[in-house]
């Protein structure tokens, strides 16, 4: 293939097939790959205090959070591909994911296991309220399987926020 033919596909627009109009494809695409950032930097957060947790139930705790974490990392894939599916794009770097997140990282040399997971519910909350914007607009668009994805996700924040609220509650 010849240089310039190269050069024109490598700059080429994704054409993905959407039954969406591209206003929607743009609303739904932004809001879900804002979404897929707030997930990523709950996963890492989840991680980091998985990877950094001490203490008398420090087994406990390193489970519950390594149980967390997989389950977070378990939509990144998911909603990625429901942005391509939709006909748009989505995160392309961890830079990328910086500039999009709307939750905080963590990078304290030591956080207390109790603050840990107090930090990890609110955050675990604010996700879901992300979540729950996100699922609002996929409704307002008629996109059926987004909302039914979110839904599931919203489920599974809701009981992450329970489980830590309540090891949380008599700290």
């Amino acid at each position: 293939m010849e240089p310039l033919a190269v050069e024109a596909r490598r700059k080429a627009a994704l054409t993905t097939p959407s039954r969406f109009p591209p206003e929607a494809v743009k609303d739904i695409s932004a809001a879900l790959t804002g979404l897929l950032a707030d997930t990523f930097a709950l996963y890492f957060k989840t991680k980091n205090f998985h990877w950094h947790m001490s203490g008398p139930s420090f087994r406990d705790y390193h489970l519950l959070l390594d149980e967390q974490a997989g389950q977070i990392f378990a939509m990144t894939d998911a909603i990625a591909e429901r942005v391509r599916k939709l006909g748009g794009t989505t995160i392309r770097s961890s830079g990328h994911i910086a500039r999009l997140q709307r939750l905080l990282d963590n990078d304290a040399a030591y956080v207390t296991p109790q603050d840990m997971l107090a930090e990890l519910r609110d955050d675990n909350e604010r996700f879901v309220s992300f979540a729950r914007q996100t699922h609002g607009l996929c409704a307002e668009h008629g996109d059926v399987a987004s909302t039914s994805l979110l839904e599931q996700w919203i489920d599974e924040g809701e009981q992450r926020v329970w489980f830590l609220f309540e090891i949380c509650r008599n700290t």
